[in-house]
């Protein structure tokens, strides 16, 4: 299963989804992410890359824009918020069997975003991670029932 987590820049949220996901070494589960509105080659958030490195989940991480290559090799694109979704499946309608939200996908439907923590403080970043930890935590159990 080939997993591409999707937002608005690649520097916060996907990115720390992707560094979730990659620290649980599951077996046939291929990780990527991108943004819709990357500047290729931007580092990660600051405040990301701390939480990351103290849940000692270190990630080199550079910026990637959404492209049809990485549409291609997703087999399943999970987007953070509705918006996010509407506007890949909007620029990829061929895809749109594969694309849902995060919460979407992992609370059966649930149509509440991942709030963007871009510009908070620390406790933001750190609330976020929690957060995408225990969604991330969901879609496992998801398909390890699959």
């Amino acid at each position: 299963m080939k997993i591409l987590f999707v937002c608005t820049g690649n520097t916060c949220r996907s990115p720390m989804a992707e560094a979730i996901l990659k620290h649980k070494q599951i077996n046939n589960v291929e990780v990527r992410s991108a943004g819709i509105y990357a500047m290729p080659n931007a580092q990660m958030s600051a405040h990301a890359q701390q939480v990351l490195n103290e849940a000692q989940m270190s990630h080199q991480h550079f910026a990637t824009q959404l492209s049809q290559a990485e549409m291609a090799w997703a087999d399943l694109v999970l987007t953070m918020t509705t918006a996010h979704k509407d506007t890949v499946i909007s620029n990829y309608p061929e895809a749109e069997h594969k694309v849902f939200t995060l919460k979407e996908y992992t609370n059966e439907g649930s149509l509440e975003n991942v709030v963007d923590p871009y510009g908070g403080n620390r406790a933001i970043y750190e609330a976020t991670f929690a957060e995408l930890k225990e969604l991330v935590d969901q879609l496992i159990q998801k398909l390890e029932k699959n």
